[in-house]
């Protein structure tokens, strides 16, 4: 979305999950800090590739350095909000997982992939996705997400709409839309069972459309 945004010309390349690793780090990509308290894999997407050769991986760091050589439109990046909706993201997914994780492998990847998927995510969860489906997406998880989905629409209300910041477009309107994003690509049914916890969330990803059209 960043891209389409800052209006960044941009090509896409899809890398098989088994093939990330040894296909990130024969470019010189560092992996992630295994000592980080958020570590969950070596190497992972989204990675970059900046116009003068080098690479970033994460998205986090990729979202400041993009605003650092294309300033503008702005991604409001220092605005308080921005930090407030990334870490709000895991709480809302976290209680949400059985109904969005198990449905990877079956809706977007192919084979390979698939395989990989399902067999690191049986050692993550410590049990198959059919039964971290089963066992986790339950009335009682859903309700739970509604606690901290209402608290970051509450932030929505605060400001006016149908942005985080009022009138203003920033990049934690665009992490937000991009967890519905993914949740629509995943369940169209659990993404319009979304939408309904509140009127203000359609509301945002509609404003956020344009930045959607190319979401290769």
């Amino acid at each position: 979305m960043i891209l389409n945004f800052k209006q960044i010309p941009y090509t896409t390349s899809w890398i098989e999950y088994p093939d990330l690793a040894p296909q990130l780090s024969s470019l010189g990509i560092p992996p992630n800090d295994r000592s980080a308290p958020d570590y969950k894999t070596d190497y992972a997407i989204p990675t970059i590739t900046m116009p003068d050769g080098t690479h970033m991986m994460d998205s986090w760091p990729i979202a400041h350095k993009l605003e650092e050589i294309h300033p503008s439109p702005s991604l409001r990046l220092d605005d308080p909000i921005v930090l407030k909706v990334r870490d709000q993201i895991a709480n809302i997914m976290k209680p949400l997982t059985g109904f969005v994780i198990p449905k990877v492998p079956k809706r977007v990847l192919n084979e390979r992939s698939a395989v990989y998927f399902n067999e690191t995510r049986k050692e993550r969860f410590g049990m198959s996705l059919v039964e971290v489906e089963e066992t986790m997406a339950t009335g009682e998880k859903w309700e739970e997400a509604r606690v901290p989905v209402l608290e970051a629409v509450g932030w929505l209300e605060e400001s006016g709409g149908p942005y985080f910041l009022g009138e203003t477009v920033s990049y934690a309107d665009f992490i937000f839309v991009g967890m519905m994003h993914m949740i629509k690509r995943l369940d169209e049914d659990v993404f319009q069972r979304f939408l309904a916890y509140d009127p203000a969330l359609p509301k945002l990803y509609d404003a956020c459309k344009p930045w959607l059209e190319k979401d290769d």
